[in-house]
């Protein structure tokens, strides 16, 4: 078997790491990973014959020896082969790396600390969502010679997993956004979730790392306690004596006043949901220790517009959208629902999709965020069993909450009953693919 050494040489003769046969470029180094419904083992001549380099193999291929030796490599599992190619690379470089986790405003700490870090540095960030197993790794191979700095989100659904990604990324310094009800069906319980996330502040401790935290959250609060000689930096919008100024309709996005360094600072941003503030507090955390001028710093912040569904604002030809569609828990779900009841919106409505791997605390949670959501709005879809059952349990009036097997059907019925001069919130779980309504509404 080739050693990760080996191998790492080759990778340095090749244009870059690929995992999916479709995407190849001239001189790439595949890797044939498997999923649910593939075998990547199975693409890997093709991957060959479209102009990879090499091809990473867990298995023997079916089709004759010519593609096989010098251009066919194969590994005992291709994954790990992956993870430990990744985190050698890594080794290779020796720059600050910020490793961050959560339950919630993961992505949106880790776009904001990105930007405000590139006012000074050459930075290597996460895209999209590219956060788990094969997400991580692939990120790393991103860091080269030009990089100065990089800020690595790690997603988890299950015991162990934030170590594991945690022991690949080699984080410098860390950040756990806040512990929630979240992925409860992995986790086994809220304090499942507190022990796994805090898996970052472990090894953190055991590098001699540093740990930024959220200094307003009794739970980070605690488990920072809980683990003598961690080096910390901790922020907070009460910590630091932040205002947050109400929304209103017509100024809707989080709006921050306090004093830093004796001066008055204002901080527009374009993010829907007080909830943010959280995570402008960490970037600016971040922006400090790595000495990025403050001036430029909030700047970037200033500048940071929203994309895919997380705290956006659209307006469309007939209705204003606050779409923060791309996950959901109870706590985010709480925090929306409850920065939604406060802002001034006229035609409140709420299309919210099912909350995912909840467990058996599923129904009980459905039932408290759509009580919740009825004392939001008078006119509310929802999306999935849970919620559909929810409403029959509550014996919600039909005049005011909708049921809807998926979101297929609710496109349906809106296209049939259209909506205009309406502020509609949509927030649901990844899987319910909440954002399709966008395209009715």
């Amino acid at each position: 078997m080739i050693s990760v050494e080996e191998l790492y040489a080759l990778y340095k003769r090749s244009s870059g790491i690929t995992t999916d046969s479709r995407k190849i470029k001239d001189g790439a180094m595949f890797f044939a990973l498997k999923g649910e419904t593939f075998d990547g083992n199975d693409f890997a001549l093709d991957a060959l014959k479209a102009g990879a380099r090499y091809a990473i193999v867990d298995r023997f291929l079916l089709e004759g020896t010519a593609w096989r030796g010098r251009k066919c490599i194969v590994v005992e599992n291709s994954l790990e082969m992956l993870q430990l190619l990744a985190a050698y690379h890594r080794r290779q470089f020796d720059i600050p790396v910020i490793g961050i986790t959560g339950t919630n405003g993961k992505t949106t700490t880790k776009e904001l600390i990105a930007a405000v870090l590139a006012k000074k540095y050459n930075v290597v960030a996460t895209q999209s969502n590219f956060n788990n197993h094969i997400g991580v790794p692939l990120t790393l191979f991103r860091i080269d010679e030009r990089t100065d700095l990089a800020v690595v989100e790690m997603g988890a659904s299950a015991p162990g997993e934030v170590a594991q990604l945690t022991r690949i990324v080699q984080p410098t310094c860390g950040l756990i956004t806040c512990v929630g009800k979240a992925h409860i069906l992995g986790f086994g319980s809220f304090e499942g979730v507190k022990k796994a996330k805090g898996e970052l502040y472990d090894i953190l401790r055991q590098r001699g790392g540093v740990v930024f935290y959220n200094a307003d959250n009794e739970h980070l609060c605690e488990m920072v306690a809980h683990r003598p000689g961690l080096c910390t930096r901790k922020y907070g919008v009460r910590e630091q004596g932040v205002r947050i100024v109400p929304a209103t309709a017509e100024q809707p996005f989080l709006f921050l006043e306090w004093e830093h360094d004796g001066k008055p600072v204002k901080i527009r941003t374009h993010l829907i949901g007080d909830y943010n503030a959280d995570n402008v507090m960490a970037a600016l955390s971040v922006a400090e220790a790595y000495e990025v001028p403050f001036a430029k710093a909030v700047a970037a912040i200033e500048d940071y517009t929203p994309s895919n569904s997380r705290s956006q604002l659209v307006k469309t030809k007939r209705n204003t959208l606050v779409i923060d569609a791309y996950n959901a828990n109870p706590s985010s779900m709480q925090a929306a629902l409850a920065n939604f009841a406060a802002t001034g919106f006229e035609g409140k409505t709420l299309m919210l999709g099912d909350m995912l791997e909840l467990g058996q605390e599923s129904s009980e949670e459905h039932r408290a965020i759509l009580q919740m959501a009825m004392e939001t709005a008078p006119d509310i879809y929802v999306v999935g069993g849970e919620f559909g059952r929810a409403s029959r349990t509550l014996h919600a009036d039909p005049r005011q909450v909708k049921a809807f097997d998926d979101i297929e059907a609710l496109k349906a019925y809106i296209e049939e009953h259209p909506l205009e001069g309406r502020t509609v919130l949509i927030k649901g779980s990844n899987g319910n693919h909440m954002p399709k309504i966008v395209d009715v509404l």
